[in-house]
């Protein structure tokens, strides 16, 4: 007879038996039985997340930015954060770095990216950096050369400073976690601002024509007609938890440009910080527990605002309708919060693309037009109010770059899609890329990674107003199309790993 030796796993010694066929094949059975199941229980992955919140609170004096004049920052009201949650699968991190600014261009973020990458406690290209788009911060657009070389102002330096460290802090905070994901309706609180009106007085723009829709039309007014574009009612939410069920971060999505109400010279979050700052007592987080971070960020809503244009308007106090729609929000989202599951584990991927845009360009006719408002003995009584604005904007354009290369990602967190766009995205775009998402639930931050100006869709070019407006909008006009089809392919090939 022969004698078969096998090892036994948990003991690590041979065991030697005389060949029995029978017995031999129990003993091998119970072993890949036995290993498979030791192999299954040592190669689990634990699920991980972390946040963290760092101020970028601006010095007094600096100019405020977001309206047609520019006041000296005065007062604080509310401090301004760059709030971030990482993730962690046990393969893949990613992160959020949410700021509250009106807008951040590429080279800030692209120097607080050098910083996440000499950190190295994160692939930069896994971090999602976006601004919330108050208007009441100051700007982070200024440019200076050196020699040729961009060199970032103090302002901006600190902004990547800051964002790197939010990164880190959130990245080293780290703990075992459980992640849910969910949704509530709350339309009431989202207006498109773009009309047809029936007065051709209202719809003159600075090039010296008329467009089909307006902007902003008076409240109340008998000359409304109906909204130019649909509005997306949807507040998206990403919930995370200790494995106690302790909350750590909740981060949101909401598709409404800003609130405002805010005095001249004040700095503040707008909705977005204060929604930040009361989604925690809403879900249970105890008043002494200041390690929870809320998140709102800004969805698509370049086309939307916080104005019912059928009511007149009506007297609110400063800060008044900040708090009504934080408040209301915190509360819808925390009713829903209760419905979701949190699991104990998620797949995370990222992938990203940089996307090669034209300009546009003034032609001949609209650089003659704006040439003939400028001179001695020019009257311009008859020329738009913001004619002479459009007019220096126009001529840089002109002088500018032919094309502008912007940097598009996907994020996959189990059967959620999260998509960035660097731009002020319309609603439609947003629900369209809802609609043909591969992924279950979807939404779309925008104003990251950069900030290019307005994104209308080409039928909406076709309507003319404000944010399609050659200065107000840069790029080719069927560039929403282009950054919608990248963007799926991005998340299609996530879907397939």
């Amino acid at each position: 007879m022969k004698r078969h030796c096998v090892s036994m796993p948990s003991s690590g010694h041979d065991v030697c038996r005389l060949f029995k066929p029978g017995l031999v094949l129990a003993v091998l059975l119970c072993f890949i039985c036995r290993t498979g199941n030791q192999v299954e229980g040592a190669e689990k992955p634990v699920f991980l997340a972390g946040a963290a919140k760092v101020e970028i609170t601006p010095p007094l004096g600096l100019e405020i930015v977001g309206n047609w004049n520019r006041p000296l920052a005065s007062n604080i009201h509310d401090d301004l954060h760059v709030r971030c949650l990482a993730l962690n699968d046990g393969t893949t991190t990613i992160v959020f770095a949410i700021c509250d600014n009106v807008g951040i261009p590429r080279d800030v973020f692209d120097a607080a990216r050098k910083r996440i990458d000499a950190n190295a406690a994160v692939p930069s290209a896994n971090v999602l950096m976006s601004a919330t788009h108050t208007h009441s911060a100051v700007s982070a657009r200024n440019e200076r050369k050196v020699d040729g070389v961009l060199v970032l102002d103090n302002y901006q330096t600190l902004l990547a400073q800051r964002i790197a460290d939010g990164v880190a802090k959130a990245v080293a905070n780290l703990q075992p976690a459980k992640i849910g994901w969910g949704s509530v309706q709350e339309a009431s609180e989202v207006h498109n601002r773009r009309w047809y009106v029936d007065d051709e007085k209202l719809l003159t723009n600075p090039f010296g024509g008329v467009d089909k829709v307006r902007m902003n039309p008076p409240r109340g007014s008998d000359k409304l007609i109906e909204p130019a574009g649909p509005i997306d009612p949807e507040v998206s939410f990403l919930s995370v938890q200790s494995v106690d069920g302790k909350p750590i971060a909740l981060l949101a999505n909401y598709s409404l440009h800003y609130v405002g109400g805010v005095p001249s010279g004040d700095i503040s979050a707008d909705y977005f910080g204060a929604f930040s700052e009361k989604i925690g007592q809403q879900i249970g987080v105890t008043d002494d527990d200041d390690s929870f971070v809320g998140i709102m960020t800004n969805g698509t809503s370049g086309d939307i605002n916080n104005i019912a244009f059928r009511e007149k308007s009506a007297k609110h106090e400063p800060y008044q309708r900040i708090n009504e729609v934080s408040d209301l929000i915190a509360k819808r989202v925390a009713a829903a919060y209760t419905e979701i599951e949190h699991r104990d584990w998620v797949s995370l991927s990222a992938a990203s693309q940089e996307l090669e845009l034209k300009m546009r360009k003034p032609d001949p006719e609209m650089l003659r037009y704006f040439a003939s408002l400028q001179g001695d003995g020019q009257s311009n009584a008859g020329a738009h109010r913001l004619a002479a604005i459009y007019g220096e904007r126009v001529n840089k354009i002109a002088e500018g770059p032919e094309t502008s290369s912007i940097l598009l990602q996907a994020f996959r967190i189990g059967d959620l899609g999260v998509l960035a766009i660097p731009f002020e995205v319309f609603a439609e775009t947003g629900l369209d890329l809802k609609k043909r998402s591969p992924t279950a639930d979807t939404f779309t931050i925008e104003l990251a990674n950069g900030s290019y100006g307005y994104l209308p869709t080409p039928a909406q070019h076709e309507l003319g107003g404000y944010e399609t407006w050659l200065g107000t909008n840069r790029v080719q006009i069927d560039a929403s199309e282009r950054i919608s089809d990248v963007l799926l392919s991005l998340l299609n090939q996530l879907s397939q790993k």
